[in-house]
């Protein structure tokens, strides 16, 4: 959150991001501006300490539909917070700092960590991001260009 604000740049409601925490270079997002933090899925969410600090491991998996290329993340816990979701329920969530890459650039931002399982995307990007100088067009996808096609296959689960 450190990124200072740089000239507008025109992305869709959904885009390709990056990850490099993670160490991965393409997930599929939505781009929500009604939504105030992004959100990431991730599962076997486990707290524990480092050198006195509260850290938290999850698994990430990148693709919506398969567990292929998943990867373990570690972060020192930036937060716990309660966040209501679109359907109104409350739920006590990890906060971590991540770096997104975008179209155009790389932001720090806050990233609740829960099961999206059920979502159409496996990370959604929230207004905290996109106001690094984003401007959501919310007729167009893909403003910063395509995954490979070989990406692209992954993630609707079909392997090479």
């Amino acid at each position: 959150m450190t990124d200072r604000i740089h000239s507008n740049t025109l992305v869709g409601w959904r885009e390709w991001v990056s990850l490099p925490d993670a160490e991965i270079e393409w997930m599929k997002a939505k781009l929500d501006t009604g939504a105030r933090s992004s959100a990431l899925h991730a599962v076997n969410i486990e707290e524990f300490e480092r050198n006195g600090e509260t850290w938290v491991r999850c698994d990430i998996r990148p693709w919506q539909h398969s567990i292929h290329d998943g990867t373990t993340l570690e972060l020192p816990v930036h937060d716990v917070r309660r966040i209501r979701s679109s359907s109104g329920h409350s739920q006590r969530r990890y906060v971590v700092l991540m770096r997104i890459g975008l179209p155009g650039r790389e932001v720090t931002t806050e990233v609740t960590l829960t099961n999206r399982d059920k979502m159409g995307f496996r990370i959604l990007i929230g207004r905290q991001a996109l106001r690094h100088g984003f401007v959501v067009d919310s007729k167009r996808s893909f403003l910063g260009g395509r995954a490979p096609k070989a990406i692209r296959r992954r993630n609707r689960g079909i392997l090479d």
